[in-house]
């Protein structure tokens, strides 16, 4: 039973991109021209559809991923905004994030996203080393991930996320250290380290994958860059997340916090809680955008499910225990409508293993926990039907690893 409905993010996906990287598997799209104009008008259409769901609700951060968005134009950028804030009501210190790539940065552009509300930018650098970004099929070289940089703080970012690799071809424990020391030299607010992996669904996995570090140099890089980070006074608070005080991603923290969010866009997944009805929904959007274009209303809604008992506790301890510090109790019951009796069971297995602290108002992984966060997840994970597997990809192969945006 719902009180309340938990924090509303809002997800905006622009599938479109310069290039298709080898290792991604998000829902993206290489295009020469972008329907830029044909899109925003989508979007708005998209959202105006899942007006009923959040009726009285206010938008607490918004996320426009890709793809590339920077690909789009300043000007619609600050239409589609324009639009967003008719239809729906902004929270006062709301956060809104865009992701860009370092190859299409641009300095009016980056000030037109500031001036259109933006407030909040994350650069995907991947590595300051020019061989590995080949490697990985970038189209941006490390001096123009520093220029993007300087071009993001000119325009007036005062909050910005970089996104790096680490455990990529070739790289020694020194090289990840020195690539990831040149990104804290330009002092971002936040910055997103993750290990390279190969996805089913990549150029990296169909052809040749490249030749990465075994299990036992992966960690001792991801050790040593930790190391780093926390020397430059970046605190980890979720698996791959850093940042400096009091500069976490909200946007982030509330699906880790298992938050509601819609999301609208080629490709995008949104959860809704219903709390007069006592029911949570999953909500996925066409993935082809010229079939999301063509469509409209509900039309583009393609699949539609209603979390269970056994979902819900699922993935809400999925999210949930990639935090460091884990969480309250009550959040459990906030945001899943369910009592806490419902994971004692497993919480004391979890515990007599080792894996979980639990005082009886706070449940945090320990130390081996959090090492070993897979095995500590799949406990939560209850037997399904073969019909129904579950939200995320992740879930079945790599708990520790879904598909966040940064």
């Amino acid at each position: 039973m719902f009180s309340s409905n938990p924090p509303l993010g809002l997800y905006i996906h622009i599938p479109w991109c310069e290039k298709k990287c080898p290792y991604c598997d998000f829902n993206s799209y290489p295009a020469d021209a972008i329907p830029e104009q044909a899109y925003v008008d989508a979007l708005l259409d998209d959202l105006t559809q899942d007006l009923p769901l959040i009726w009285g609700r206010r938008i607490e951060s918004i996320f426009i991923g890709g793809g590339t968005p920077s690909l789009f134009s300043a000007e619609s950028i600050d239409r589609l905004f324009s639009g967003l804030r008719s239809l729906v009501n902004f929270a006062p210190a709301i956060e809104i994030t865009m992701e860009s790539n370092p190859g299409s940065a641009d300095a009016a552009n980056y000030r037109g996203y500031r001036e259109a509300g933006v407030n909040r930018l994350s650069i995907g650098i991947q590595s300051f080393d020019d061989e590995r970004l080949t490697t990985l099929g970038r189209v941006h070289n490390s001096a123009q991930a520093e220029q993007a940089f300087t071009l993001a703080r000119a325009a007036g970012f005062d909050n910005i996320n970089l996104d790096l690799m680490f455990a990529l071809p070739g790289q020694s424990i020194e090289a990840a250290r020195s690539d990831l020391a040149r990104g804290l030299a330009l002092v971002p607010e936040h910055v997103s380290h993750y290990q390279l992996t190969i996805e089913p669904n990549t150029l990296f996995h169909h052809r040749k994958p490249p030749d990465l570090p075994d299990d036992d140099h992966c960690w001792e890089q991801q050790q040593a860059c930790q190391d780093l980070l926390a020397a430059h006074g970046y605190h980890q608070y979720e698996v791959s997340a850093y940042c400096l005080d009091k500069r976490e991603s909200s946007h982030n923290l509330n699906y880790w916090q298992f938050g509601d969010y819609l999301g609208i866009g080629a490709g995008a997944h949104g959860k809704i809680t219903l709390g007069g009805e006592d029911r949570v929904l999953r909500r996925i959007r066409q993935r082809q955008p010229r079939t999301y274009l063509e469509q409209s209303g509900n039309s583009r809604i393609t699949s539609e499910v209603e979390l269970d008992q056994s979902d819900l506790c699922f993935e809400f301890m999925l999210n949930a225990l990639r935090l460091k510090r884990g969480f309250d109790t009550r959040l459990f019951r906030d945001n899943t409508g369910l009592s806490l009796n419902t994971l004692l069971p497993t919480l004391k297995l979890a515990c007599d293993k080792g894996l979980l602290d639990y005082d009886g108002k706070r449940i945090t992984p320990t130390e081996l926990g959090f090492c070993h966060l897979n095995d500590l997840q799949e406990l939560f994970l209850q037997p399904r039907s073969a019909a129904k597997k579950p939200f995320f990809e992740s879930s079945v192969k790599n708990y520790s690893q879904p598909k966040y945006h940064r």
